[in-house]
């Protein structure tokens, strides 16, 4: 005799709104902003935004540091570079529109080449594994010049064959909505893997390897499939980016975009699936508009790392999740005068801090060029003590007033979690 058992499962409506605010969000993006810089700058952050979820396959689910992460996207790049001239030069009929996915298949093709090898280990050796691949990968595109196009790199046009559906791709703002098709596609899919029994286990390597070798799952091969579900989405990034930039260098796999993806990545917050998606937006936002800004970004992208790895490990996804679970319990509200308190002092710290990084940088790279410096509309004089007295006296200042605001808002939120436990444990007995 067999039962037939019903169960009714209601749908998820807030996974379903949040998924139509993200699709909303990509439509509508390029109406709001309609520059050309804008719409540049939005098709970007849809590359960025699959690059560094793709990396965080590797290192929020997966816990593998990898340092060569750049290797997938710029070889999808390459590859994609060269479809597009195979299609202009009339060899291949492949639609322009297709092309991201070549990239794809390229990098999960070299992933599994060199993931084969890298999986071998885990821990730091992965990571020295990695950044030897990376080394490898990026000498080789200086050397061999027939694919890489050395220095100089290689251009193609992204107008290359028939146009499809219509759709030419010469207009950014039609790139634009070919990255953002592929971005939530590729979006949802990266996160129905979190949901799969492969993503599960790969948490399960994560957080305790030994256990899961006891109860008969091969931890190298998990590590290595998720590192080729990674290179596939890393190679569609790639290919994304050549149809964008309509040319691929050697920068595309070296360690700097390497390192990009692990800083930003750990910015947004690798915890979290959506920590990558504001790590993503945040990559485009430096590198195009603070490299415009000061010639010291690089030192404030060092210095805005160092302060989150001291205070908020888990990026910027953890505050949010910690607010939200606060808000929940309904005391959010309370803290809004600390997190002003802590905004304004930290935004003097930064003021005075800022005006002698500022005239650090002028002294060493425009200083045949007199000694003024613009600085928040503000005139500094590099080479005369009292500008360096009243910057250094308004950064201490300031450090002081925002040290003493932290101690009164920690006080505050350990008696805001003490609360929430308490309320936890009420309602369990209830």
């Amino acid at each position: 005799m067999t039962s037939t058992y019903y169960r009714f499962k209601p749908y998820n409506v807030g996974r379903w709104v949040i998924w139509t605010l993200f699709a909303l969000v990509l439509l509508c993006a390029p109406q709001v902003f309609t520059s050309n810089l804008s719409v540049s700058m939005l098709a970007q952050m849809g590359i960025a935004i699959i690059a560094c979820l793709s990396y965080n396959i590797l290192l929020g689910q997966g816990g593998m540091l990898s340092f060569g992460h750049a290797v997938y996207t710029g070889l999808g790049s390459y590859v994609a570079i060269h479809t597009l001239l195979k299609v202009a030069d009339g060899v291949w009929g492949v639609p322009v529109s297709l092309v991201p996915v070549i990239g794809g298949l390229a990098g999960m093709a070299f992933a599994v080449l060199f993931g084969y090898v890298t999986t071998k280990k885990s821990g730091t050796p992965f990571a020295m594994i990695t950044l030897g691949m990376a080394e490898l990968v990026f000498a080789m595109s200086l050397m061999f010049s027939e694919f890489f196009g050395g220095e100089a790199g290689i251009t193609a046009d992204r107008m290359a064959g028939e146009p499809f559906m219509g759709l030419t791709f010469g207009p950014s703002i039609q790139v634009y909505y070919l990255i953002a098709v592929y971005t939530f596609v590729c979006v949802a899919l990266m996160f129905a893997f979190t949901r799969t029994p492969l993503g599960r286990i790969l948490n399960a390597v994560r957080d305790n390897p030994e256990r899961v070798e006891f109860i008969g799952y091969n931890t190298q091969k998990v590590r290595y499939l998720a590192f080729i579900i990674a290179g596939f989405f890393a190679g569609i990034a790639g290919g994304l980016g050549a149809i964008q930039f309509e040319i691929v260098t050697a920068e595309v796999v070296g360690p700097a975009r390497s390192g990009g993806y692990l800083l930003f990545t750990f910015l947004g917050g690798a915890t979290f699936f959506f920590g990558p998606i504001i790590g993503g937006v945040l990559m485009v936002l430096a590198f195009v508009l603070l490299s415009e800004l000061t010639k010291a970004w690089l030192l404030y992208l060092g210095l805005v790392f160092l302060f989150m790895v001291m205070y908020a490990p888990g990026g910027i996804a953890s505050l949010i999740m910690m607010n939200l679970r606060v808000a929940s319990f309904g005391r959010l509200r309370e803290l809004w005068v600390s997190y002003l308190a802590l905004a304004v002092t930290g935004l003097v710290v930064l003021l005075g801090a800022g005006a002698m990084i500022e005239m650090v940088y002028h002294l060493q790279l425009n200083s045949a060029m007199g000694d003024t410096v613009r600085f928040l509309g503000m005139e500094l004089h590099a080479q005369q003590g009292t500008s360096w007295f009243g910057a250094a006296f308004v950064a201490l200042t300031g450090l002081g007033l925002f040290e003493l605001t932290r101690q009164h808002f920690l006080r505050h939120w350990a008696e805001i979690q003490t609360y929430i436990e308490k309320e936890i444990k009420r309602r369990e007995t209830h």
